[in-house]
Protein backbone atom coordinates (compact mmCIF):
# COMPACT_ATOMS: atom_id res chain seq x y z
CA UNK A 1 0.00 0.00 0.00
CA UNK A 2 2.67 2.49 0.89
CA UNK A 3 4.19 1.46 -2.51
CA UNK A 4 1.20 2.77 -4.29
CA UNK A 5 0.50 5.42 -2.39
CA UNK A 6 4.23 7.14 -2.84
CA UNK A 7 3.38 6.31 -6.35
CA UNK A 8 0.73 8.64 -6.66
CA UNK A 9 2.22 11.31 -4.80
CA UNK A 10 5.27 11.21 -6.86
CA UNK A 11 2.73 11.33 -9.72
CA UNK A 12 1.00 14.10 -8.39
CA UNK A 13 4.42 16.20 -7.98
CA UNK A 14 5.13 15.45 -11.38
CA UNK A 15 2.34 16.79 -12.64
CA UNK A 16 2.53 19.98 -10.73
CA UNK A 17 5.97 20.60 -11.31
CA UNK A 18 5.32 20.21 -15.35
CA UNK A 19 3.00 22.78 -14.49
CA UNK A 20 5.56 25.10 -13.07
CA UNK A 21 8.56 24.54 -15.12
CA UNK A 22 8.75 25.51 -18.67
CA UNK A 23 10.69 22.47 -19.94
CA UNK A 24 8.56 19.62 -18.42
CA UNK A 25 5.64 18.61 -20.50
CA UNK A 26 3.25 15.92 -19.80
CA UNK A 27 0.37 15.22 -21.29
CA UNK A 28 -2.23 14.35 -18.83
CA UNK A 29 -2.59 12.52 -15.00
CA UNK A 30 -2.50 9.32 -16.25
CA UNK A 31 1.06 9.74 -18.24
CA UNK A 32 2.39 11.24 -14.49
CA UNK A 33 1.49 8.03 -12.70
CA UNK A 34 3.06 5.46 -15.71
CA UNK A 35 5.94 7.98 -14.98
CA UNK A 36 6.20 7.67 -11.51
CA UNK A 37 5.88 4.00 -11.71
CA UNK A 38 8.73 3.79 -14.18
CA UNK A 39 11.02 5.82 -11.79
CA UNK A 40 10.60 3.77 -9.40
CA UNK A 41 11.43 0.77 -10.99
CA UNK A 42 14.64 2.41 -12.39
CA UNK A 43 15.45 3.90 -9.34
CA UNK A 44 14.96 0.16 -7.99
CA UNK A 45 17.44 -1.66 -10.64
CA UNK A 46 19.27 0.95 -12.83
CA UNK A 47 20.36 3.77 -10.24
CA UNK A 48 22.34 1.03 -8.30
CA UNK A 49 24.24 -0.04 -10.80
CA UNK A 50 24.99 3.68 -11.69
CA UNK A 51 25.93 4.29 -8.29
CA UNK A 52 28.60 1.84 -8.23
CA UNK A 53 30.07 2.51 -11.94
CA UNK A 54 30.19 6.25 -10.94
CA UNK A 55 31.63 5.42 -7.41
CA UNK A 56 35.11 7.08 -8.40
CA UNK A 57 33.71 10.02 -9.68
CA UNK A 58 31.43 10.57 -6.94
CA UNK A 59 33.27 10.43 -4.15
CA UNK A 60 36.07 12.96 -6.17
CA UNK A 61 32.55 15.57 -5.71
CA UNK A 62 31.81 14.57 -2.55
CA UNK A 63 28.51 12.99 -3.59
CA UNK A 64 27.76 15.95 -5.53
CA UNK A 65 27.80 13.81 -8.85
CA UNK A 66 24.42 11.65 -7.11
CA UNK A 67 22.18 14.83 -8.42
CA UNK A 68 23.32 14.12 -11.83
CA UNK A 69 22.57 10.69 -11.49
CA UNK A 70 19.24 11.58 -10.66
CA UNK A 71 18.77 13.72 -13.43
CA UNK A 72 19.55 10.78 -15.67
CA UNK A 73 17.28 8.70 -14.23
CA UNK A 74 14.65 11.25 -15.04
CA UNK A 75 15.67 11.88 -18.49
CA UNK A 76 15.54 8.13 -18.67
CA UNK A 77 12.48 7.48 -17.47
CA UNK A 78 10.94 10.40 -19.77
CA UNK A 79 12.28 8.90 -22.87
CA UNK A 80 10.31 5.63 -21.79
CA UNK A 81 6.77 7.50 -21.05
CA UNK A 82 5.04 8.54 -24.34
CA UNK A 83 3.70 12.21 -23.18
CA UNK A 84 5.96 12.88 -21.07
CA UNK A 85 8.39 15.19 -22.24
CA UNK A 86 11.71 17.04 -20.35
CA UNK A 87 13.57 19.61 -23.01
CA UNK A 88 17.09 19.00 -21.58
CA UNK A 89 19.45 17.89 -19.18
CA UNK A 90 19.02 21.16 -16.76
CA UNK A 91 15.15 21.16 -16.88
CA UNK A 92 15.90 17.34 -15.73
CA UNK A 93 18.21 18.39 -13.03
CA UNK A 94 15.75 20.79 -11.47
CA UNK A 95 12.94 19.05 -11.67
CA UNK A 96 14.73 15.63 -10.26
CA UNK A 97 15.74 18.37 -7.31
CA UNK A 98 12.31 19.63 -6.95
CA UNK A 99 11.03 16.41 -6.66
CA UNK A 100 13.26 14.71 -3.98
CA UNK A 101 13.17 18.01 -2.16
CA UNK A 102 9.71 17.68 -1.99
CA UNK A 103 9.47 14.00 -1.32
CA UNK A 104 11.94 14.75 1.59
CA UNK A 105 9.68 17.07 3.30
CA UNK A 106 6.76 14.35 2.93
CA UNK A 107 8.22 11.51 4.21
CA UNK A 108 9.89 13.56 7.14
CA UNK A 109 6.45 14.96 8.13
CA UNK A 110 4.88 10.95 7.74
CA UNK A 111 7.79 9.92 9.91
CA UNK A 112 6.79 12.26 12.87
CA UNK A 113 3.34 11.32 12.33
CA UNK A 114 3.63 7.44 12.81
CA UNK A 115 5.97 8.90 16.06
CA UNK A 116 3.07 10.67 17.60
CA UNK A 117 1.17 7.44 17.24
Amino acid sequence: MKFLLKIFIIAALSFALANVLNGVHVADFWTAIVFAFVLAILNVFAKPVLIILTLPVTLLTLGLFLFVINAVMVLLASKMVDGFIIDNFWWALLFSLLLSFIMSIIDKQAKEEKNKR
